[in-house]
């Protein structure tokens, strides 16, 4: 209870401070939560209730912990503070892939996990969906703080036909942030409808209005970070799932109908949409053809991932002292209100991910990032490969495809998203389910999902789906 406590907190706490007028005590409201989730978690271990496992990445991903941890007294750094902010963002998270593995102990564990994701993801959809209609009036307060005025009420221009729109942000503070949620939205969205549908599990609905949900929210977002993602991950994903899919029972067209039933809700929800809002949805589509079709004379996809983030990467040795760096935090999301505590920021940021992490932490940075990102995709996928042929391949494919997002491609562009810490959050959670998935695939699906799955007619489950090939 705990646990889901804090989730539902640490996605709605940006509503509750753009009402209080950005009141801090607010922001740290889940990081209380989180250390209370760590020492119940650290009681549950001592009393044999909960299980512990070591990472093996645990040593790569120590190198760098280390790193920053002596760059917080880094000479050329304006206080510890902002050492104390960077390591906030790093690694405060990182315990909770320890709190995903314990809490999901099997299939009734996973099904309620993915159903209450799948509803909050379908409410924060909704509430930017109508945001994206109404304007910024709506989950916004008469006046916002200072610090959130520019973020949450920002507007685009498509660039040949100059239609002005809105950017939603929906229960968050920036509409940054709604978008990096909405990767996370339907990539787990994919997953849990083809885990849902594998182990004809109920409540399915929920997962594919979830998905039909975030597809308009993904359109309305404005954000082509967000769009792109989307359009990538549905053909990564069929094709991931036509490779996993079990080898017997027609078990592929049983995915292949998970996918076709995401790709029909959303292309319905969309389809309603634009009837009763074709201004709001002509706008966006216009913005994401303009800029994203390379016959267009405002074509931007290809300056925006290789020309512009190459500059800002190019221009970190430009920056001092990018030999050894500035200091963990020193250019890192959170600044201006460190700076208010411990004096004004340095000016060394750059817009590109690998950048960063060498005006923060030096040279060495990068290349200990890569080194412990790997490890940790290198030991995910070999999880995910025990996992094939079994009703929790989908899942274990999805969590695999959106921790490589994050750590790489998106990172290449921005450490926006992994430092955003709805995203790190969820990043470390299921890492922890990832891991814990074999152990769940060597058994069938607890007696009360099997009870409410036998119940309605035509839904039986496969104990065959529920254990892992014995050749592997």
């Amino acid at each position: 209870m705990g646990f889901y406590f804090f989730v539902i907190w640490l996605l709605f706490e940006d509503l509750f401070r753009k009402y209080l007028g950005n009141n801090m005590a607010i922001y740290f409201g889940k990081d209380v939560l989180a250390a209370l989730t760590y020492l119940s978690l650290f009681v549950a271990i001592r009393r044999r209730q909960a299980k512990l496992f070591r990472p093996p990445f645990l040593f790569f991903f120590s190198l760098f912990f280390w790193l920053a941890v002596l760059q917080i007294f880094n000479p050329y750094s304006p206080s510890v503070l902002y050492g104390v902010l960077g390591m906030k963002l790093y690694f405060y998270y990182a315990p909770l892939m320890f709190v995903g593995y314990a809490l999901i102990r099997d299939d009734r564990d996973l099904w309620r996990f993915l159903i209450a994701f799948m509803i909050l993801a379908a409410v924060i959809s909704a509430s930017g969906i109508i945001q994206g209609v109404k304007g910024p009036t709506f989950l916004n307060p008469t006046t916002l703080a200072p610090e959130l005025r520019d973020l949450g009420a920002l507007e685009k221009v498509t660039p040949l036909t100059n239609q002005m729109f809105f950017l939603p942000c929906g229960v968050f503070v920036s509409s940054g942030r709604f978008a990096f949620y909405l990767v996370l939205a339907v990539i787990v969205g994919l997953g849990a409808a083809g885990y849902f549908i594998l182990s004809n599990l109920p409540r399915r609905k929920v997962i594919f209005l979830g998905i039909a949900l975030v597809a308009v929210a993904v359109l309305l977002s404005g954000s082509r970070t967000a769009f792109m993602w989307a359009l990538i991950s549905t053909p990564v994903l069929t094709a991931a799932y036509l490779w996993g899919a079990p080898a017997h029972g027609g078990q592929g067209r049983r995915l292949m109908k998970a996918i076709r039933r995401s790709i029909i809700f959303s292309a319905v929800a969309l389809a309603i949409f634009v009837a009763f809002f074709p201004s709001q949805a002509s706008s966006r589509f216009g913005f994401y053809s303009q800029t994203l079709m390379p016959d267009s004379s405002a074509y931007q996809l290809n300056d925006r991932t290789w020309g512009y983030p190459v500059e800002e990467f190019v221009k970190a040795f430009s920056k001092p002292h990018w030999f050894v760096g500035n200091g963990t935090g020193t250019a890192s999301l959170g600044m201006e209100y460190v700076s208010k505590l411990a004096g004004p920021a340095l000016n060394v940021g750059v817009e590109e991910g690998f950048g960063q992490l060498i005006v923060e932490m030096g040279i060495l940075a990068p290349f200990l990032w890569i080194l412990w990102t790997a490890a940790l995709l290198w030991s995910s996928w070999k999880v995910v490969r025990t996992l094939k042929h079994t009703r929790l391949f989908p899942i274990a494919v999805a969590i695999l495809w959106y921790t490589f997002i994050v750590l790489y491609p998106v990172t290449y562009l921005t450490l926006d998203m992994y430092q955003n810490f709805v995203n790190n959050a969820f990043l470390w959670i299921f890492v922890g389910i990832l891991f814990r998935l074999p152990e769940i695939a060597t058994s069938a699906p607890s007696i009360a999902i099997v009870k409410a799955t036998s119940s309605r007619p035509g839904l039986h489950f496969r104990p065959e789906l529920g254990t892992i090939p014995p050749q592997l």
